[in-house]
């Protein structure tokens, strides 16, 4: 019952959190810019990722022996997979924006139209969701003959896998490949970006101009630290030094606390979205 009470606050403060983002970038029309696009689809994604799996997660505390059906963990899985894809390629799509806006502020109204921007966020939805059917088309020939006991907070597909009955190298291949594709390659691009955008920001005359450089891409460098090195270390680090349990630990970090860190960063070191709740809140109040 403590974990339930526990879980519960956090799931709705991520969706308390991440709903007052969406709100603020729908109702303020200071925050209707490219930055503040992709971070609505990025506050609509980290809700939808905990709705996928928290509330199996709070049923299971609550009765431990209720199954879930092989429809909706094999559902539940592909969900998870394409939100978390998702969620990467958006991360890199900011760090672009971040990267043309401090860069190339002259041109970033031409080079990020709302007809590019548009095109990014499908791009992200469709490779998010496409990498995420191929990897069910893989889980989905193979055999369950039993034990029919996940040892994990959800349906996550290495632990999915472990129940097969049949040989699931070429499962962990394409995984180790889409893991290679969508966590170190976008995480090189970002860091290639911040690297430039660090190289620009030093180049600010005024001690203004740097802050607010600093204010908004610090916000986005805490989110990509923390979403990338814990999916880095679950998928891709050594098994033999993390233990089960350890891993079961990083995937309910992943899981829970980012989706509910990201609204909590993003409001708490951005001036803008504090003053965009500010006018919200005062147009109510006048109201």
């Amino acid at each position: 019952m403590l974990l339930f009470g526990l879980f519960s606050l956090i799931y709705v403060c991520t969706l308390l959190g991440n709903g007052v983002i969406l709100g603020l970038i729908l109702l303020d029309p200071g925050l209707h810019t490219p930055m503040y696009f992709f971070l609505s689809h990025l506050a609509f994604v980290d809700i939808a990722y905990a709705c996928n799996t928290v509330p199996q997660v709070l049923v299971n505390l609550l009765n431990p022996a209720k199954p879930i059906s092989y429809a909706g963990c094999m559902t539940q899985t592909f969900l998870f997979m394409t939100f978390g894809h998702t969620e990467c390629l958006f991360l890199v799509v900011m760090s672009y924006d971040r990267y043309v806006a401090i860069c190339h502020p002259l041109r970033y109204s031409v080079i990020m139209s709302w007809r590019v921007c548009t095109v990014l966020a499908v791009a992200s939805w469709t490779y998010g969701s496409l990498l995420a059917l191929l990897h069910m088309s893989l889980l989905l020939r193979l055999p369950f003959c039993g034990p029919h006991e996940i040892n994990h907070f959800f349906c996550e597909i290495l632990s999915v896998l472990k129940l097969a009955c049949a040989d699931t190298r070429l499962n962990k291949v394409v995984i180790f490949a889409a893991c290679v594709f969508i966590l170190v390659v976008p995480l090189c691009l970002v860091l290639v970006s911040y690297s430039r955008i660090l190289a620009a920001i030093l180049k600010i005359q005024s001690w203004e101009g740097r802050r607010k450089a600093f204010s908004t891409c610090s916000s986005h460098l805490c989110v990509v630290g923390l979403f990338f090195g814990s999916a880095i270390v679950m998928y891709m680090a050594p098994k033999s030094r993390h233990p089960e349990e350890q891993q079961k630990i990083l995937y309910l970090f992943h899981s829970f606390f980012n989706p509910m860190l990201n609204p909590l960063i993003y409001s708490l070191r951005n001036i803008e979205v504090k003053g965009a709740l500010r006018r919200v809140m005062c147009k109510d109040s006048s109201s």
